[in-house]
Parts: C-alpha cells; sequence; structure tokens
C-alpha cells in the first residue's frame, strides 16, 4: 500500500511516469522504499534544495510510521 502511494505522488510530479518504480527492501533497522525515474526527472523528484524529496519523506513517514525510510536512486550511477 505504501509503495503504491509513494508511486502514485511520484508520477504526478515527472516528465516519464511510465519509467517511475519504487522497490521496497527490509533491513534491520527498518523498510527502504527506493524510488528510481528517468534522469531527466530526478532533479524534479529532488527539487530545489531538497524540499521535494523533503516533503516525499514527510508524508510516507506520516502514512508508514518511523522505520520507513525513502531513498532516490540514481539509475545513471547504479551499476
Amino acid at each position: 500500500m505504501l509503495e503504491e502511494a509513494l508511486e502514485h505522488l511520484v508520477k504526478g510530479i515527472v516528465d516519464n511516469p511510465d519509467d517511475v518504480q519504487v522497490a521496497e527492501r527490509t533491513l534491520r533497522r527498518g523498510r527502504v522504499l527506493e524510488v528510481r525515474v528517468h534522469p531527466d526527472d530526478l532533479g524534479k523528484v529532488i527539487g530545489r534544495n531538497g524540499r521535494t524529496a523533503r516533503a516525499l519523506r514527510t508524508v510516507v513517514g506520516a502514512i508508514g510510521g518511523r522505520g520507513i525510510r525513502v531513498d532516490l536512486v540514481d539509475v545513471d550511477q547504479v551499476r
């Protein structure tokens, strides 16, 4: 449910909504939601001074609780 909500929010921000992927990983410290977007849209998702990314993290934290982290993955940097 949380992954779908985050994916819906991110798809509303980007120009290439078909390239949005949200994957969940479980770590010892909690859950991590990894957001992957088209390289041209990464700046939009991060926002000026990280404001959009911070807002997304705030919304996800309000919905899911404290143990959830949102990471924005730069697909150009991943092998």
